[in-house]
């Protein structure tokens, strides 16, 4: 486990996507490499620039909350590019551990929570778009918590869409788009509704892809599960005294 919680930390170059070309994504990180190197001189962390990218998504929910999407624009983008610089300078750096490993898994999840509570906040006097809102904070935790699944028990990772990068990509581009389309909808008389456009089909295709890549994830992880482990065989438990009183202690765990 603890050599799993270091690798998150020195992930490669090169990742594979099924929506970002990979000579894209290649090239990408090339050039996030070489911020990296620039980082690792100056001698700033790779827990550093975690904990900046999560005060950089609090920042950019508060201004989603506000319908501030220009300067929240900005600061997903940054928050989103800085959870790859991050591995990427422990890499470089020779620093991964696994309470950075940790800390980088964390601020994912607290990230995209910033995020799509950010915009559930300014959906909420729409029932529907907040519910479509829900659904792709859960979609994304899924995605992730499958992955982190697989990786624990030492399975391939199962094949899928709407990953972490391609989350972050699509929500970053929607948001800029809205910064531009909700003013233009605005002077043109247009619905409210109108000038969300952008950020709303946004989250419905995390929504719904989300949820559906991390259900078909979770059934291909439990076969490659099963072949891996085999048939198992539980022994019958013992049976425990009978007794008017349960203890403290006991009761406490019987609740779990």
């Amino acid at each position: 486990m603890m050599h799993f919680q270091a690798a998150r930390r020195v992930a490669p170059l090169t990742r594979t996507s099924l929506v970002v070309p990979d000579a894209v994504v290649a090239a990408v990180f090339r050039i996030l490499d070489q911020v990296a190197g620039g980082l690792v001189a100056l001698g700033i962390s790779a827990n550093t620039i975690t904990s900046l990218c999560i005060a950089l998504g609090a920042g950019a929910g508060v201004l989603l909350a506000f319908d501030q999407f220009a300067l929240a624009s900005v600061l997903m983008v940054v928050a989103s590019l800085g959870d790859a610089i991050d591995g990427l300078v422990a890499r470089r750096s020779g620093s991964a551990s696994v309470g950075g490993a940790l800390l980088d898994a964390s601020g994912d999840r607290y990230q995209e929570f910033f995020f799509l509570g950010g915009l559930a906040v300014f959906f909420r006097e729409s029932p529907l778009a907040l519910v479509a809102t829900l659904a792709a904070l859960a979609g994304s935790f899924m995605v992730s918590y499958s992955s982190a699944k697989a990786e624990g028990l030492a399975v391939p990772v199962p094949p899928g869409v709407m990953r972490r990068a391609e989350r972050a990509v699509c929500l970053c581009l929607a948001t800029a788009v809205t910064a531009f389309w909700e003013p233009w909808a605005a002077n043109t008389g247009r619905p409210p509704w109108v000038g969300a456009l952008p950020i709303l089909i946004a989250v419905c295709l995390i929504a719904v892809a989300g949820n559906v890549s991390a259900v078909r994830r979770m059934r291909l992880l439990a076969k490659g599960a099963a072949r891996a482990s085999g048939p198992v065989r539980h022994s019958p438990l013992p049976m425990a005294p009978v007794s008017n009183e349960v203890p403290g202690e006991l009761a406490r765990e019987s609740t779990i």
